[in-house]
């Protein structure tokens, strides 16, 4: 059975007397080939466990189903359960898992079905989810190798933009803190149905094993790029006072010594003087207590 069909997909609601909930922002890929562009960058072996983030139809679960040892299918949408079992049927090595990803204790659930080699992650993200899920597993320190997902391109744009520019912001320097971000292909929307209003593209975000800049205090690190961020037109003097309750002078001093500009702005640091800028924060509360 084809399931990236777009008739079997239509057969298959239809006789089940189902529509793509767009509340749950529902969009079935229906083109083989972006489903091989996904599988191909996951690099899936015959040891590996894929758990797959709403599987919607299940065509790419069967894709992942034909190469991995075992895959865990993720779906919050109760009335897609028994499409996702009658479309499944053939494969011994998928369990269907009505639940909500984001309320999913991943790593738990690692534990207790997850099998083989490495644990990868992939999904046809709804938009609306798309930077809780990819933050959820990045901060919950999912045991996970990769995480390949399909994303609104605007996010995309985002995740990958560089420093001085528009797209940049909170979401580029934390996901590229926790990952390795590569790009593997556009996606137009017209591959998928229903047909939505932007486009796609894949992602491919490879777990880091350690951090790319060591900071002691990740909270804090994460504090002062949320502060930055938060008024992006403030200066970084003005945005970043009262981070760990210091003051202007504190703040003054932490962005002299990182060599960067009070009067400059969250979006000109790349991630590295973000993270310098975080420990001499760090440093100036140490020698304020």
């Amino acid at each position: 059975m084809k399931l990236y069909s777009p008739a079997v997909i239509t057969a298959l609601m239809k006789k089940h007397n189902l529509r793509a909930s767009k509340s749950l922002g529902q969009n079935f890929l229906t083109d083989k080939n972006i489903i091989d562009k996904i599988i191909k960058a996951t690099q899936i072996g015959e040891d590996d466990t894929v758990i797959e983030i709403g599987p919607g139809t299940g065509a790419l679960t069967a894709a992942a189903a034909e190469s991995a040892r075992a895959v865990i299918a993720i779906e919050k949408d109760t009335h897609l359960i028994p499409i996702l079992k009658e479309a499944l049927s053939e494969y011994e090595n998928v369990e269907i898992i009505n639940g909500d990803i984001l309320k999913e204790d991943i790593n738990d659930l690692i534990s207790r079905r997850g099998s083989g080699r490495d644990i990868k992650i992939i999904g046809n993200l709804p938009y609306y989810i798309t930077t809780p899920v990819i933050m959820k597993i990045a901060e919950e320190k999912t045991k996970a190798k990769s995480v390949t997902v399909m994303v609104q391109k605007e996010v995309a744009d985002r995740i990958e933009a560089k420093p001085g520019t528009k797209a940049y912001g909170a979401l580029t320097v934390a996901v590229n803190y926790y990952f390795i971000v590569s790009r593997v292909a556009d996606v137009p929307n017209s591959v998928f149905i229903p047909k939505p209003n932007v486009d796609s593209a894949i992602l491919l975000l490879t777990v880091r094993e350690s951090p790319p800049i060591n900071v002691p205090d990740e909270k804090l690190f994460f504090a002062c790029i949320k502060a930055g961020f938060g008024q992006r037109r403030k200066t970084l003097l003005n945005s970043l006072t009262g981070v760990y309750g210091l003051g202007r002078t504190e703040i003054a001093k932490a962005l002299t010594a990182a060599s960067i500009d009070p009067q400059g702005r969250a979006e000109t640091l790349d991630i590295f003087e973000f993270g310098t800028l975080a420990n001499n924060i760090h440093k100036e509360k140490n020698e304020n207590n």
